[in-house]
């Protein structure tokens, strides 16, 4: 059951994480991109590795894994579980300050040195 769950929730946030690219892609060629959901696209981001390490960890234990596998899977564990933290406390902060209208502009410079590498 507990995979079925995992398996779920790591769909989801897959398909929320591709509607948001698109999104992104849109505002970031409008050259306006909100922070808040900046900060809720890299929140989304470390929960989906987190549900991919945790649905690797179960498959893991049903097979069987060795001392290297079991140490990889820790640290895995351990940098998804930052990585959410860190985006919960950028939104927490974001919200208790009232700060959710921020907006961030592009400067139209800098998509410009980023269209010449493109070029070249």
């Amino acid at each position: 059951m507990l995979l079925i769950a995992y398996g779920i929730s790591f769909v989801c946030a897959m398909l929320l994480m591709a509607a948001l690219f698109l999104y992104f892609r849109k505002r970031f060629r409008a050259r306006v991109v909100s922070l808040f959901m900046l900060a809720a696209f890299f929140f989304l981001g470390a929960y989906t590795f987190k549900m991919a390490i945790a649905f690797w960890i179960r498959v893991s234990n049903i097979s069987g894994g060795d001392a290297v596998n079991t140490a990889l899977m820790s640290m895995s564990w351990a940098v998804a579980q930052t990585g959410t933290t860190l985006g919960l406390v950028i939104l927490t902060l974001l919200m208790y300050t009232r700060r959710q209208d921020l907006f961030m502009v592009i400067p139209t410079a800098l998509l410009k040195e980023e269209n010449c590498d493109v070029d070249a």
